[in-house]
């Protein structure tokens, strides 16, 4: 790890790093739902979130998927065109709705699912169950350590 008088090298720089590991997931990832269910990424994580735990406003699923207002809108727009899920009223708050899939969207997810754990596997697979793990502690870690800010 560089010490803080040193020069930046920004191979060696690690959110420019994460950024580009992210980049190469998301970019395979992207294409295989793309083509062959015309979903893009934030559509896709909008489904997997409501198949895992139901029914749920914009802003939970902004929340849960961390993605911004604008994404999760559009998102929800394009799967609401193709009746992959449905709007329902919100019982807690009358100015608001949650989002619910439909049984084709529930039908999508089963098709879809397999194949991100396949490509899981495909990109875990150098690794042993130590090593997943040890990364996903870490990963944790980072993303604890950036949500608390700091300078």
């Amino acid at each position: 790890m560089p010490s803080s008088g040193s020069a930046l090298r920004l191979q060696e720089y690690l959110p420019y790093r994460l950024s580009v590991a992210a980049n190469a997931v998301s970019g395979l990832i992207a294409r295989a739902y793309q083509d062959r269910f015309g979903l893009r990424i934030p559509q896709w994580r909008l489904i997997a979130v409501l198949a895992e735990e139901g029914p749920l406003t914009p802003q939970a699923l902004c929340e849960r998927t961390v993605m911004d207002k604008v994404t999760v809108t559009r998102a929800a727009q394009a799967l609401l065109r193709r009746r992959l899920v449905r709007r329902r009223p919100n019982d807690r708050d009358g100015r608001s709705h949650r989002l619910a899939l439909t049984r084709a969207g529930e039908r999508l997810y089963l098709q879809i699912a397999p194949l991100a754990l396949r490509y899981e596997q495909q990109l875990l697979g150098g690794m042993s169950t130590a090593e997943v793990e040890r990364l996903l502690e870490q990963l944790r870690r980072l993303q604890s350590a950036a949500t608390a800010g700091g300078d």
